[in-house]
């Protein structure tokens, strides 16, 4: 599909390709389609003079835009693989994960360099911290320089003399998921896994051309953009992205639930259908979107190893009532296989091919407790997130879907010490916006009575703790302050 791409650019060079939007939701043009097509014939033009050639890695820390796009479609024309580096993820971190890539060049914005100078304010505010990249080894600075930063890449290179692009297989994508500072853990996707996850993620959202999509992920962009159709990156903050959604009126829209729950709380209004995953997805929230406009909206459930592997619309989910959440069939393509203690098990054309470092596996562990019902994926919970309460273990993910009712913005489940070597169950409920708690105890007085032996065994009502880039909710941190708040009810 990027080669796909990449020829679809060209035939309509004039027309939108990447837009975003004023604080007013104006709709402003980042690029053109041409604009991504010379972008990407240019960066490739300066990789390939410096040396760098199929097999060959190149370690990317450029923010979402067109020059991160165009530097993934540069590194595949000519058989590299793109390292993702996070800049959020913390410089001892970033340190680890670039020793284990071993990249030829780091191709980083004056941002995420976040250097000497008035650079490193700029940085901070970006909420970006790397290591002095030059350091670890060559940097090439992407877009506009700041005092500090390292060298330009160097653009002027003739894009005539390009060598004819890469076919076959091979790595495509290194992305790090988790792991320490001693192990860091890494996905590796081959072109081909890559072009049969977005061949899926085109099939499910169809794509219309002319009309616009709003997300800004890599597998709306690429599916979107083949396909003709223009895409938006979301605003960042909730009102900004509304207003931004009142004037697109978006035939597809991809967010993540913490971005649908914030611009829901400031009256946003959708359109078309509409998209989430990467953190739970409940029906309540399913339910909010299709009241707020959307013809539908769609639950995906994806992991970075498999993305994606099934997808729920809210009529379908909010009509399950079976015990854990609901996400889905299989999409085309993807079989389900059963682990040790029932955990699920993925694999596919798009699966991933290996963790780096690792040999190839075919089937990726998803970490989720799971059942088929139906032909359909139910999860149970988070493996790892097991509670022991007595001789009895607790899965949160089979009770906390039906903790998300009308008036409830989040709900987790957590084991919290008793002192005695046992856990104690605690339900940590976020209320929505303006929600009376006193209301919101009582109507999950139900839920909790058909809870029988799981029922918790305290209630909190208190923001839940998020975490990571896609603002999932912080078991642990939750756990901690479940903790807290019951020493002081104790004292």
């Amino acid at each position: 599909m990027l080669d796909a791409l990449t020829h679809a650019l060209r035939a309509a060079p004039g027309r939108p390709a990447l837009l975003k939007a004023t604080r007013t939701g104006r709709t402003r043009v980042l690029a053109t389609r041409g604009d991504l097509a010379e972008l990407a014939d240019r960066y490739a033009a300066a990789l390939h003079a410096r040396g760098i050639g199929p097999g060959g890695t190149v370690g990317v820390a450029v923010r979402p835009g067109p020059r991160a796009l165009a530097v993934l479609l540069a590194a595949h024309r000519l058989g590299l693989r793109a390292a993702v580096l996070d800049p959020g993820a913390g410089p001892e971190v970033l340190r680890a994960r670039l020793a284990l890539a071993r990249p030829d060049v780091v191709l980083a914005d004056a941002a995420a360099q976040a250097v000497a100078g008035w650079a490193r304010p700029l940085a901070r505010r970006a909420r970006l911290a790397l290591p002095e990249l030059a350091d670890l080894g060559p940097v090439a600075t992407v877009g506009p320089r700041l005092p500090g930063c390292a060298p330009a890449l160097d653009t002027g290179a003739r894009t005539d003399g390009l060598p004819r692009p890469v076919d076959g297989d091979g790595d495509a994508v290194v992305v790090f998921t988790s792991g320490t500072t001693a192990l860091p853990r890494a996905v590796v996707h081959t072109r081909s896994s890559l072009a049969a996850g977005m061949a899926t993620v085109a099939e499910l959202v169809r794509p219309e051309p002319g009309r616009p999509v709003l997300g800004g992920t890599f597998f709306v962009l690429v599916p979107s953009l083949a396909s003709g159709a223009p895409v938006a990156l979301p605003a960042r903050s909730p009102r900004p992205l509304a207003r931004q959604l009142r004037r697109l009126t978006p035939q597809a829209t991809y967010l993540t639930p913490p971005q649908l729950r914030a611009a829901l709380d400031v009256g946003a209004r959708f359109s078309g259908r509409v998209w989430t995953g990467s953190a739970p997805a409940g029906a309540a929230l399913l339910g909010r979107v299709r009241a707020a406009g959307a013809d539908e909206a769609w639950g995906v459930y994806a992991l970075t190893e498999l993305f994606p592997a099934a997808a729920v619309e809210a009529a379908e989910k909010a009509a399950f009532t079976g015990d854990g959440d609901l996400v889905g069939a299989p999409l085309p393509g993807v079989v389900t296989g059963s682990g040790p203690d029932g955990e699920l098990l993925l694999s596919g054309p798009a699966a991933r091919d290996r963790y780096l470092g690792a040999a190839p596996d075919p089937w990726v562990a998803t970490g989720d407790r799971a059942r088929l019902e139906g032909g359909r994926i139910v999860l149970e919970g988070r493996l790892k997130d097991m509670v022991l309460r007595g001789a009895e273990n607790i899965y949160p993910g089979l009770y906390e879907p039906a903790l998300h009712i009308p008036g409830v913005a989040l709900a987790v489940l957590v084991g919290v010490p008793a002192g005695d070597g046992d856990e104690r169950l605690v339900a940590v409920v976020q209320p929505e916006p303006g929600a009376a708690p006193d209301r919101v105890r009582a109507a999950l007085s139900g839920p909790l009575d058909r809870m029988g032996g799981a029922r918790p065994d305290a209630l909190l009502l208190a923001d839940v703790p998020l975490s990571g880039r896609s603002s999932k909710p912080d078991r642990a941190a939750t756990a901690k302050l479940a903790a807290t708040r019951l020493a002081g009810a104790v004292r």
